[in-house]
């Protein structure tokens, strides 16, 4: 007495969203889906939740290709203060070499 494997059926993405829609939608109720489609109630369940798992990312918008406005803004205002350092650090640079040599002039140590 041999046993034969029982071979797995696969189901396409598409497959399964129809047959959960079939649920969803059309209001069939789960048994009479299951019995229709030769498929365990916890299986067509498995899919049912990974829909709802992922359906976040399914209505969210994706993110518009390069800098948003915003990052525009902060990159205008960072070249800004950059500029704004720059030049406090040559007025400071020029300050201290004015300093070193009047104490130079004068002979202070």
């Amino acid at each position: 007495m041999s046993k034969q494997k029982r071979s797995r059926r696969q189901y396409t993405t598409e497959q399964k969203v129809a047959i959960l829609r079939e649920h969803m939608v059309d209001k069939v109720p789960v048994s009479d889906v299951c019995n229709k489609h030769g498929l365990q109630p916890s299986v067509f369940y498995q899919w049912q939740r990974q829909v709802f798992e992922n359906l976040a990312g399914a209505l969210t918008t994706p993110p518009a290709p390069g800098p948003s406005k915003r990052e525009k803004e902060l990159a205008t205002e960072n070249a800004q203060l950059k500029a704004k350092l720059t030049k406090k650090d040559g007025v400071i640079a020029e300050i201290a070499a004015e300093y070193t040599n009047l104490k130079k002039e004068l002979g202070e140590p």
